[in-house]
């Protein structure tokens, strides 16, 4: 029987030690992909705030949070050529650096035209500076290390988007709604002077004299706009009529753009070949349902709490504080588990656990189920998750060369953002109809009660791609 790379008891060998440097580049970079996934949550809860202030509707200011997201599937697959271009950490300092400079403009929007203006500028700087740093991360780390060093270095970010909520109700009650962007400055220009110093320079590749995929940037990041728009559309009940066109649209760009990358011989924008390999087509396929699962159960939950028991956007971020509390404590270990069980055990449990911790919310039809449940359920839920995220990470980087870590960054975040997308936009679609047709007293908690049916398939869905994933970790082979 071949025993696993590092066992329960042994002292990691010199391939798989996690030396202070690496941990430090880790620790730095990480911060960026903190800074924007803080941001897709944070803002949330100052939507109210920042129409009366802007004297604007709610429907104007949803963009906020629409176009940031638009933009971060637009230019998410810009980041694999960029970073050949003119190298990982030049790249990654740009869009940190852009990121810090949009967020104080929002700080000062004087309407809410120059708000979402400059939120889309923010969104440039968001979608580039995660999976450039992610892929910093795995070409310094090898594969022989990114599952223990994932394990290590995703807790802040998988707990972020949980944070959000806590962290944007805190600053309201304290301050307005402007420091929901302030916030970043002082994170990412300290973000920006550690990486200066720590992050080893890396220059152009080969092939950084050669022309971006001109024809595929004007079909792969307008398909991808449409198909998000239209989903956002669809949620609030616009997708009528000759809107519908505009996602149909998008679906036959998205077409276009594979038969496109699959016959240039130009480096493709995003590199379709990779789903070609299974590995990377499993971890894709799980890390698109994963988000569809993750982000729109996260969407759910805040507004079960205040809508339901009426508590404010700062309570409702402390209700969930177990299920960070449980992902806090089982992310830094799950690189360990995936050494010496495999990410298919790893995963399989991990799923199986978020599924136990949403089971609560899909029963509860009449009544509030105890308060002492629900804490439970939320923080084996976060157990759950943390199990899972990291090993889907580090599986999405063992299955290709170290020259591809860019190219497959690029694609796990565009899978990973518009999967967010596509299970938002299904769940809000049917929470609202289930809360339009509802006529009793209990009938709003049975609709809550419908709709994490749903949100219990989309997690019940990635069981079918875990259940292929290797029994073994690559680096135990």
């Amino acid at each position: 029987m071949q025993q696993p790379l590092v066992a329960p008891d042994a002292a990691p060998t010199e391939e798989t030690r996690l030396d202070p440097a690496l941990l430090r580049i880790g620790a730095v970079l990480i911060l960026g992909a903190v800074l924007a996934q803080l941001d897709t949550t944070i803002v949330g809860v100052g939507m109210g705030p920042m129409a009366r202030d802007l004297r604007v509707p709610v429907t104007t200011v949803q963009w906020v949070s629409t176009g940031y997201l638009l933009t971060v599937a637009f230019t998410a697959p810009l980041s694999g050529w960029l970073h050949r271009r003119f190298g990982g950490k030049r790249v990654w300092l740009s869009a940190v650096a852009l990121f810090v400079v949009a967020s104080a403009l929002s700080a000062v929007a004087w309407s809410g035209g120059s708000l979402i203006a400059f939120r889309l500028l923010q969104g440039v700087g968001g979608g580039l500076m995660q999976p450039v740093g992610q892929a910093l991360v795995a070409r310094h780390a090898g594969p022989r290390r990114i599952g223990r060093l994932i394990g290590v270095i995703t807790v802040p970010v998988s707990v972020a988007p949980v944070l959000g909520p806590v962290i944007g109700g805190a600053l309201l009650q304290c301050a307005d709604w402007r420091w929901l962007f302030l916030v970043n400055v002082p994170v990412g220009a300290v973000a920006l002077l550690l990486a200066a110093r720590v992050v080893p320079a890396d220059g152009a590749e080969r092939d950084s004299g050669a022309r971006p995929d001109l024809l595929g940037l004007a079909l792969l990041p307008t398909g991808l706009a449409a198909v998000v728009y239209g989903l956002g559309e669809a949620a609030t009940g616009g997708a009528a009529g000759p809107r519908i066109l505009v996602p149909a649209a998008g679906a036959a760009l998205l077409t276009a753009y594979v038969v496109h990358a699959l016959r240039t011989r130009r480096p493709p924008l995003l590199d379709v070949r990779l789903f070609a390999g299974r590995g990377f087509a499993l971890a894709g396929i799980n890390t698109f349902l994963l988000g569809a699962a993750l982000y729109s159960s996260m969407m759910l939950f805040p507004l079960y709490f205040m809508d339901l028991d009426h508590v404010s956007a700062l309570d409702a971020g402390l209700l969930l504080a177990p299920q960070a509390l449980g992902s806090a404590l089982a992310t830094p270990k799950a690189g360990g588990w995936t050494d010496r069980h495999g990410p298919r055990k790893v995963v399989l449990a991990g799923i199986a656990l978020t599924l136990c911790g949403t089971l609560p919310f899909a029963m509860a039809t009449s009544a509030r189920p105890p308060e002492l449940l629900l804490a439970v359920a939320l923080f084996v839920r976060g157990l759950g998750l943390g199990a899972v995220v990291p090993p889907n990470v580090a599986a999405t980087y063992t299955s290709v060369d170290r020259s591809q870590a860019p190219a497959a960054t690029s694609a796990r975040t565009v899978l990973n953002r518009i999967g967010g997308s596509v299970g938002t936009a299904v769940l809000a679609l049917i929470l609202q109809n289930s809360l339009h047709h509802a006529g009793t007293h209990a009938a709003p908690r049975a609709a809550y009660a419908h709709t994490f049916w749903w949100a219990l398939v989309f997690s019940a869905l990635t069981l079918v791609p875990a259940a292929l994933y290797p029994r073994r970790s690559p680096a135990a082979r």
